[in-house]
């Protein structure tokens, strides 16, 4: 898709580019920015690229424009997201305890994991599954 995204952009030219300017970096932009462990270098090697092509396409003053209202549209999504996070949190502390419980049981299973790695002889005792049941608030 990023190809094709940089195909087009040349394709279309200079003028008739900057209408969709924004629209063609908004996945550059979230996979530039993106942390995650499993995350593609070569991905991320051609979103540089085309944005380098970008630039050089529009102009840097009219990337720029773009670039900040992607970023900022971006961050505010973030925060709305962050905020609907806490609100939920409030209005149904039943979800949220158990979105926590399985958080810590997710720790604890990092932890025995991270363990096994660095003593190969130690074995950590494991729950048998992973079913609701598991995650259910104990009185």
């Amino acid at each position: 898709i990023f190809k094709f995204l940089g195909a087009i952009s040349v394709d279309l030219g200079q003028d008739r580019i900057k209408p969709y300017l924004p629209t063609i970096l908004t996945p550059l932009y979230r996979e530039l920015n993106s942390n995650y462990a499993e995350q593609d270098p070569t991905l991320k090697n051609l979103s540089q690229e085309i944005i380098e092509l970008l630039k050089k396409l529009v102009g840097l003053e009219a990337f720029s424009l773009a670039f900040s209202s992607v970023q900022k549209q971006a961050n505010q999504k973030r925060a709305m997201r962050k905020k609907q996070r806490a609100l939920q949190t409030v209005a149904n502390p039943d979800i949220a305890a158990r979105r926590k419980l399985k958080r810590h049981k997710n720790k604890a299973e990092t932890r025995k994991r991270k363990m096994e790695s660095l003593r190969p002889m130690y074995k950590a005792k494991r729950h048998r599954s992973h079913t609701l049941k598991d995650l259910a608030m104990v009185e």
